[in-house]
Formats: structure tokens, C-alpha cells, sequence
């Protein structure tokens, strides 16, 4: 009998985990199977196959449904293969986000965002309890709760905008550049025929949720220059645009 290779015990086993998850993504796999993506608190993405998951009596309280979160327990492989999801225990089925179609919209997109940014077995427990806040507010205060998301994901991949550290006057001329990731002002504004044109007004309520983590009360132009601002440049840094991001932006949305 031929010996096993090194390790081969361990990725044909695998390790059993058990972790609070966000459903970020589903599939059909069989008529009683689904395969899932989970963004989980301490493990990160979770890619795996739910077997017996669509049955009466399986071990899968409320399905597994996008934009749900609950307590997954998992047996995962060390070899990338996908894991054995054995169980998911329902805490939270955002039942508000799904009664308003533009709520749902921009939690589709949200999930959408985690899918594409954050790369398996890759632990980000600070966005993982950001998101988790994001989600618990979506369907009452949707478009401060996507100004959330959208810093959220990219303060933790690193791609938070750079703020200009004064504050910049009514009426200034300025300017977001993708590539630096940084806003100029004034004559060095102009200078920059690459940038992205952007209101100081926009910039002053990025500067305030930056510093306060949220957005007090309503100047909705704003807020919604503000998304648009940054789902652009998520647009730029992922280099694609989501399918998720037309039904939140509209056909002409995002800056070119």
C-alpha cells in the first residue's frame, strides 16, 4: 500500500469551525444542496457546499438565504478546496432590507463588495462587526448605511481616501485623483485635468463621517454625491465595474 503524502490526512479531513457568518453569496448545486460564500467574524470568506441544506428537517434554520447572518459551523481544508458547511443556526434575516427594493439593492451590492474585496481565509473582524451595524440600519437609514459600507471596505483593504487636512472653503475648485487616492484643492485642483471634479460640500460630509462615523442629519445631495464618489472609486480600484453597482448608481451614476 502506497504511504500517504505529508498533510494529505489533514486536507482530506479537515478542520471542524464554528463562526458567526454574513450569506454573501448562494447557488443552486442540487435540488437539496447549496454552494455558499460566507463572510465570517474570525475565518474570513468561507466557500462551501451546504449538502441536504434545501431539505424539510436539515441542520439549516431558515435557509440559506443572501443577506442573512448566523452561526456556521464549517469543516474546512487546508488544501483550498471547498468546505463541508455542516450546520447554520438563523440570527438575523434582515427582513426590513428586503420590504424596500432600494434597501435591497444597495445590500445586494454591499455583499457584492465583500465578495470581490476580501480574499479567502483572510480574518477581518473589524469590518466583519462593521458590516454586521451596516445591515442592522439598511433598511431605516439606506443611503448612510451604504456611505458606511463603501468606507468600511475601504479603509480595510486600504484604500481610504486621503482627507485634505484643512478645511476647504465654499466655492474652492477640487479635485479627487483615483490613483493616488488623495483630494487636491485650489490651484493644484486645476493642475490636475485627470482628476475627478467633486463639490466642496461633498467632501466636507466625508470629512465629517470619516471623523464621526456617521451622518447626523440630512443634506441627501450630499450624501448621495458622496456614494457615488466612492462606489467610482471602488469601481477603479477593483477594476471592474459589479453587476450589483448599476441598480444602486443608475446608468450614468458613477463618474467616468
Amino acid at each position: 500500500m502506497r504511504e500517504p503524502r505529508p498533510g494529505s490526512r489533514l486536507s482530506a479531513v479537515g478542520t471542524t469551525i464554528r463562526d458567526e457568518a454574513i450569506c454573501i453569496r448562494h447557488w443552486d448545486w442540487s435540488e437539496t444542496s447549496q454552494t455558499v460564500s460566507l463572510f465570517s467574524c474570525e475565518h474570513g470568506v468561507i466557500r462551501g457546499i451546504a449538502k441536504g441544506a434545501k431539505r424539510e428537517k436539515a441542520p439549516f434554520s431558515g435557509g440559506l438565504e443572501l443577506l442573512t447572518r448566523g452561526e456556521v459551523v464549517a469543516i474546512v481544508r487546508s488544501n483550498g478546496s471547498l468546505a463541508t458547511i455542516t450546520s447554520w443556526d438563523l440570527r438575523d434575516a434582515y427582513t426590513g432590507v428586503r420590504r424596500s427594493l432600494r434597501a435591497f439593492y444597495v445590500g445586494s451590492y454591499l455583499v457584492d463588495l465583500l465578495h470581490h474585496a476580501v480574499t479567502d481565509a483572510d480574518p477581518h473582524p473589524g469590518l466583519y462587526h462593521r458590516m454586521v451595524e451596516v445591515f442592522e440600519t439598511l433598511a431605516d437609514r439606506t443611503e448612510e448605511s451604504l456611505l458606511g459600507g463603501q468606507w468600511a471596505v475601504l479603509a480595510e483593504t486600504g484604500y481610504t481616501p486621503a482627507l485634505p487636512r484643512e478645511r476647504v472653503e465654499p466655492g474652492t475648485a477640487v479635485c479627487f485623483l483615483p490613483r493616488e487616492g488623495v483630494f487636491l484643492a485650489g490651484d493644484a485642483s486645476r493642475a490636475r485635468p485627470d482628476g475627478w471634479r467633486v463639490r466642496p460640500e461633498t467632501l466636507a460630509w466625508l470629512a465629517r463621517f470619516s471623523d464621526e462615523g456617521r451622518v447626523s442629519e440630512g443634506d441627501d445631495a450630499s450624501v448621495s454625491r458622496a456614494n457615488r464618489l466612492l462606489g467610482s472609486y471602488l469601481r477603479y480600484v477593483l477594476g471592474d465595474e459589479l453587476p450589483t453597482m448599476r441598480p444602486v448608481f443608475g446608468e450614468s451614476g458613477l463618474v467616468s
